[in-house]
C-alpha cells in the first residue's frame, strides 16, 4: 500500500508541475508577483496530493513575525523547498547556483529572484550572498536559509555554516528558527503517511554577536527538531505503518 500511494502521488506530482510550469512560462516576460501565485498555486498542489493521496498532512506551529525576517530552516528534503512557496509570502531561498540552469525550474527562479550562490567561491560567494539578501529585504519578502548548507538525515550531527551568521550581521533583522519533521515522511520515493509539523520558534532578536547568535540557532533548532521528530515517532500514527529505518536523534553536544 506505501508503495502503491507514493506512486500515484508521484504521477500526481509529476503531472501537475509539468503542466503548470509549461503553462506558466508566458508568465517569465510579466511581472514577477504573477510568478509567485504560480508557485504558491505549485506548491499548494503539491501539499494537496500528499494528504490526499499519500496520507500526509500537515501542521504549522507559529507564527512569522513580519515579513523582513531570516528563517533558518533544517533541510531533510526537496519537501522544505517546494513547501515553503506556499508557507511563507514570496520567500527568498538561498540556493546552489547550479539550480539556476535546471530547465523550467531554473528559469523560474531567476524570475522570484532567489538567492543563488557559489559555493565554491569561498568568501565572495557570501559577500554576494549577503548583497543580494539586501535587496530582497527591500521588497519585503522573508529570507530562508538551511544553515547546514546542504540535506540532512534525522538525527545527523549538526553541521552549522558560517553563512546565516554573516546574513544575521548584516541583515539586522530577526531570525527565526524552522524546526521539522519532513525527513521522516519524505523518504525519497516513498511517502510515509502522518503528519508534517512545520514550528516557527521564538525570534532570535538582532544585535548578537556572531558566536553567541550561532550557539543560541544551534541549541534552539537541534532541540527543537528533537521535539518535532520524537512525536512523531511515539505517535499512534507513525507506528501504525510499521515502523522505519532511520537514526535516532543525536544527544548533547549541541547546545
Amino acid at each position: 500500500m506505501l508503495a502503491l500511494r507514493s506512486t500515484l502521488f508521484f504521477l500526481w506530482f509529476a503531472v501537475v508541475s509539468v503542466v503548470i510550469n509549461v503553462l506558466a512560462l508566458p508568465l517569465l516576460l510579466l511581472p514577477a508577483d504573477l510568478t509567485f501565485r504560480v508557485a504558491a498555486l505549485w506548491s499548494r498542489a503539491m501539499l494537496f496530493g500528499l494528504k490526499y493521496i499519500a496520507g500526509v498532512g500537515l501542521e504549522i506551529r507559529g507564527n512569522l513575525p513580519g515579513n523582513r525576517v531570516l528563517i533558518a530552516s533544517k533541510h531533510f528534503s526537496m519537501w522544505e523547498t517546494a513547501a515553503f512557496m506556499a508557507i511563507l509570502p514570496r520567500p527568498a531561498i538561498v540556493m546552489k547556483r547550479s539550480l539556476l540552469r535546471v530547465p523550467l525550474y531554473g528559469w523560474y527562479c531567476r524570475k522570484m529572484r532567489m538567492i543563488a550562490i557559489d559555493r565554491a567561491a569561498g568568501a565572495s560567494a557570501i559577500r554576494s550572498m549577503a548583497a543580494d539578501a539586501k535587496r530582497v529585504l527591500t521588497q519585503n519578502r522573508p529570507i530562508i536559509i538551511f544553515p547546514e548548507g546542504t540535506r540532512k538525515q534525522p538525527g545527523d550531527p549538526p553541521d552549522y555554516k558560517p553563512g546565516v551568521a554573516a546574513l544575521y550581521s548584516q541583515l539586522k533583522v530577526p531570525c527565526v528558527p524552522v524546526a521539522h519533521n519532513s525527513g521522516l515522511f519524505w523518504t525519497g520515493f516513498l511517502k510515509r503517511p502522518g503528519t508534517i509539523v512545520v514550528h516557527l520558534m521564538e525570534p532570535i532578536q538582532p544585535g548578537l554577536p556572531r558566536q553567541q547568535f550561532m550557539a543560541m540557532l544551534e541549541a534552539r533548532l537541534e532541540e527543537g527538531t528533537r521535539h518535532v521528530l520524537d512525536e512523531a515517532r511515539t505517535s499512534r500514527e507513525f507506528r501504525s505503518d510499521g515502523g522505519m529505518d532511520c537514526k535516532q536523534p543525536q544527544q548533547g553536544g549541541t547546545t
